[in-house]
């Protein structure tokens, strides 16, 4: 009789284990959603603030800054706003809060762990001058394994070189330099700790081992001391405990656990359930890319790292369009003024009036192909975006297509590389992203890879990976496969048409490889030619 009285008392004290929630954070470059996850996957409430705009306005050509407790103070009003519609106490049923960030943006802290600056978001155009101090033989080395462009990429894409070179001031009284998830765990927990599957940034992170790199190849491009580098701990484990000031701001229950999960892009993965081979996990975002899960480490292009994953033990083999679906937006505002204002005088969205016109355009769009790097990678350091094909018979009806084509056809090239790279075979597709809330681009997806193309119950993948990394490592579910399977369920399910898939191959084959690979010493002269105007 006392133990069941005892067990009576307990559970009147702490909420059903099928009831528990986790308040989840996604701090985005466009906004900030705070929810409420349960076990099975649902969102039982959200809020969201869309930011006025995602960098502070400035005259600085490419700066893309924001003050330094911006992000923070979006956490506590995006809690406040969700507590605000509370009305059937559901903040009573939290054990646990999670944050997962945009990544590489980054900031720098003096010895009180004051910002000295603001904070660079991951868009900053800026860029470091000067070349990396790499010893004669390792340039040599580079050199003949064609990494000599990366290397001085990456060099000048770290935030850190650029400080160090341009705010010396700034750098002298730098006592340590974070990622932004970083920053917040302490505002929140009074605890200067992150998750190993956060360091996705330009600094000297050993990828395959998940701890800081002691040397290496990031160590000749973004020489980050040791010293000024913070402690990390797996997904899953507790940074830290909500403190009184930060729940006096935020509404968040002070006390509770903070559980270190992943990167945006991490947690997205986790949350299609992409976490066993065969499958990959497809973003079209502002950023569009491609990430299979693996349990053995490997490049998805030559010298290019996997990240960890949120899972312990596994990687995340990614590759990246960084002007994804930022392209449609450059599209709308250079060409779509009368869309958008019919689309207003009709009180719905300009992108469902562009949707009419991926139907109205055959495969191919009569020949127009599109190279999508409207910003160049890692690995293509020379990237810009090629048009081809065009002709007096072609509208901007086929010009949208054809954006939406040559990511697809990139991500697809890609997909190609990283099979062969891991010895994976790819059998379905899981989509996110902005894109993937239109049918019509999941139908090309699925024609195009000629794969199933499966859409989840929710768009908010990012916030429900980054909830089952909070109940796993509570113990609520035993793995991640588990987790993963209650929490993650089929919505829409696209077929491919083969009969179209074999067209977009002939495509793809006969043109787009070519293509791509035609234009690279012509890049690598229009970089060489304008790179002043950049720098």
């Amino acid at each position: 009789f006392w133990q069941v009285y005892v067990v009576h008392i307990v559970f009147s004290w702490y909420p059903d284990i099928m009831d528990s929630l986790v308040l989840t954070f996604d701090v985005g470059t466009q906004s900030t959603r705070a929810m409420l996850v349960n076990k099975t996957g649902e969102i039982e409430l959200s809020s969201k603030i869309q930011y006025e705009s995602p960098a502070i306005q400035s005259d600085v050509f490419e700066q893309a800054e924001q003050y330094p407790e911006f992000y923070y103070n979006m956490v506590c009003e995006s809690a406040k706003r969700l507590r605000q519609q509370d009305s059937e106490n559901l903040f009573s049923r939290i054990v646990a809060v999670t944050l997962t960030c945009i990544r590489d943006t980054v900031l720098v802290l003096d010895k009180d762990r004051r910002p000295l600056r603001n904070i660079i978001v991951w868009m900053d155009g800026r860029r470091a001058p000067g070349k990396p101090d790499i010893p004669i033989w390792k340039r040599v080395l580079f050199a003949i394994v064609g990494m000599a462009d990366t290397v001085e990429k990456l060099y000048k894409d770290s935030f850190y070189n650029w400080i160090k070179k341009c705010e010396p001031e700034i750098m002298a009284k730098t006592d340590k330099f974070v990622m932004l998830p970083g920053y917040i765990n302490y505002l929140m927990t009074g605890e200067l700790k992150d998750s190993v599957a956060n360091q996705v940034g330009h600094i000297p992170f050993d990828n395959r081992k998940r701890v800081w790199m002691k040397r290496g190849l990031a160590r000749c491009v973004a020489d980050i001391p040791l010293c000024c580098l913070i402690d990390l701990v797996e997904s899953g484990e507790t940074i830290g405990y909500v403190t009184r000031r930060c729940s006096e701001a935020s509404g968040i229950p002070e006390g509770l656990p903070l559980i270190a999960t992943g990167t945006d892009k991490a947690c997205e993965a986790l949350g299609l359930s992409v976490i066993s081979e065969g499958k990959a996990a497809v973003s079209l975002g502002t950023q569009a890319t491609i990430q299979f899960c693996s349990k053995s480490y490997f490049e998805p292009q030559p010298f290019i790292p996997s990240f960890p994953s949120v899972i312990p033990g596994r990687f995340n083999a990614e590759y990246q369009i960084y002007r994804g679906y930022w392209t449609v937006i450059w599209f709308k505002e250079q060409f779509c003024q009368y869309e958008e204002a019919e689309a207003k005088r009709l009180g719905v969205c300009t992108e469902s009036l562009l949707d009419r016109y991926l139907e109205e355009v055959p495969q191919g769009c009569n020949g127009l192909i599109m190279v999508p790097h409207m910003a160049p990678g890692t690995g293509n350091p020379n990237a810009r975006a090629v048009l081809m094909g065009l002709s007096d018979q072609h509208t901007k009806k086929h010009l949208y297509r054809a954006i939406v084509e040559g990511i697809n056809f990139d991500l697809y090239h890609a997909m190609k590389r990283m099979e062969r790279r891991s010895a994976q075979k790819i059998k379905e597709i899981y989509i996110a992203g902005g894109g993937s809330q239109c049918d019509e681009i999941l139908q090309i997806t699925a024609d195009m890879f000629g794969l199933p193309v499966k859409r989840i119950q929710t768009h908010e993948a990012t916030g429900i990976g980054s909830s089952i990394a909070a109940f796993v490592g509570l113990g609520e579910f035993s793995s991640y496969e588990e987790a993963t399977a209650a929490m993650v369920h089929d919505a829409d399910c696209f077929i491919p048409d083969m009969k179209i898939h074999e067209k977009y191959k002939e495509i793809y084959s006969s043109i787009y490889k070519r293509l791509e690979f035609s234009v690279k010493g012509i890049l690598r002269k229009i970089r060489k030619v304008f790179s002043s105007e950049r720098n």
